[in-house]
């Protein structure tokens, strides 16, 4: 059984929020903050005292770079970074885009890419729900809008890391959140596309509260699925 343990929003979600049990001020949660609590309940998840557990948050701006991240990569104006342990490159989180990170024990032979792979289907899933349609690029994690005839757009990016059968970081999908961020970094690394939210594809806003349940419902049955055979 998943426990969905939803933390701090900017606005009000459905079924309220849980940051005062984690010693957590309301709101957008400090990045740094919710990593520290990652990692202990990664430690829990491991030594089998907590059930397979996700976190779905909204984050206080910051950029946030994995370790493929390069100098040319990084903001433009020198807004600072946090230097993270999982893959990929430079991202940024803030108020509106839902992050979720799922911290679930894999079954063994681990598949991180299957899991990574069943993820984004279940995000384009979430996204189609809520109108927009979108797809996977070969060759770049994440889910993305692909029209004919022009650059695709990123959506939702995706960073994960696996310690112990489990793993850490996630997703995190642009909502109704600020894209001018994206002028100041190469975002993931990537120079020859462009990032999006659900709001501006759909033409109209569609607030992290609109898809904080869509979410969790497909993340429920994605590690439903992917842990059904551990030992």
């Amino acid at each position: 059984m998943l426990d969905v343990i939803r933390l701090g929003f900017s606005e009000p979600v459905p079924g309220g929020d849980r940051h005062e049990e984690f010693g957590l001020p309301p709101g957008p949660v400090d990045y740094r903050a919710a990593w520290a609590l990652q990692r202990e309940i990664h430690a829990e998840v491991v030594a089998g005292t907590r059930p397979d557990s996700l976190l779905l948050l909204e984050h206080r701006a910051v950029y946030t770079a994995g370790k493929l991240t390069t100098d040319e990569e990084r903001p433009r104006d020198g807004a600072e970074v946090v230097d993270i342990d999982r893959g990929g490159k430079i991202t940024w989180h803030g108020p509106q885009q839902l992050v979720g990170y799922p911290i679930v024990k894999l079954p063994i032979p681990i598949d991180v890419v299957g899991f990574v792979r069943d993820l984004e289907h279940s995000l384009i899933d979430v996204c189609s729900a809520l109108g927009v349609a979108t797809a996977p690029v070969q060759g770049r994690s994440g889910v993305w809008v692909v029209p004919e005839a022009a650059e695709a757009r990123k959506v939702c990016a995706i960073g994960m890391r696996v310690s112990k059968r489990a793993t850490m970081h996630g997703f995190a999908l642009n909502c109704a959140n600020d894209l001018s961020w994206a002028h100041n970094v190469i975002p993931c690394g990537i120079d020859d596309a462009g990032v999006t939210s659900l709001t501006q594809e759909a033409g109209r806003r569609i607030a992290v509260a609109d898809v904080i349940d869509v979410a969790a419902e497909a993340m429920t049955e994605l590690v439903a699925h992917r842990t059904s055979a551990v030992s």
